[in-house]
């Protein structure tokens, strides 16, 4: 059965219930989110994500809550998963969001801008029929953060992910974006 995307209300509801089931637990998650959930939850530059990009710790009973979450609210069971981990950098960089607006039980962090306009950059992943792709969340950080050129982006990647190059799609986007701020 396909899902509704999740809008910033439907994540905020589901994060809150989690913190809910937490703090019955005597436990406190710290989820990291990323992606798509960060541009609409954070930046607002999205209406929707298809999944919430996170690693919750402790993972065993993160994924235990997340599951019955989805269960009382109506959503996949990986409505929010930890595919993301295989593109983390090993040094990451990242800030916590006010505690008040999930209540008590979980602690939410969040990546820098300039991280996860590394993470974007990395993967710099082309837009598909149903599918936004990357590269309008590139353009937005580009725009957000002042970059100028394509080098002050690949200095912000490199920073991240020093063994990797930026593709020729990446310096593409940066460019484009660039130009636009023009």
């Amino acid at each position: 059965m396909p899902y509704e995307p999740l809008s910033r209300n439907r994540i905020v509801q589901a994060l809150r219930r989690l913190a809910e089931l937490a703090h019955k637990q005597k436990v406190t998650l710290e989820i990291s989110l990323y992606g798509g959930a960060v541009f609409t939850l954070v930046y607002g530059s999205r209406n929707a994500t298809k999944d919430v990009d996170a690693v919750v710790r402790p993972g065993e009973i993160g994924k235990t809550l997340v599951v019955k979450v989805a269960a009382e609210l109506g959503l996949p069971d990986d409505w929010l998963n930890d595919d993301v981990k295989q593109f983390l950098a090993e040094k990451e960089a990242k800030r916590s969001l006010p505690e008040d607006e999930f209540g008590e039980g979980i602690r939410i962090v969040i990546p820098t801008a300039a991280y996860l306009l590394a993470m974007k950059l990395r993967a710099c992943r082309p837009p598909l029929p149903g599918y936004a792709g990357d590269y309008g969340d590139i353009r937005f950080l580009v725009r957000k953060m002042g970059i100028g050129s394509v080098e002050e982006a690949e200095a912000i990647h490199d920073k991240f992910f020093p063994h990797d190059a930026l593709t020729v799609e990446a310096r593409e986007v940066v460019k484009g974006a660039v130009r636009s701020r023009t």
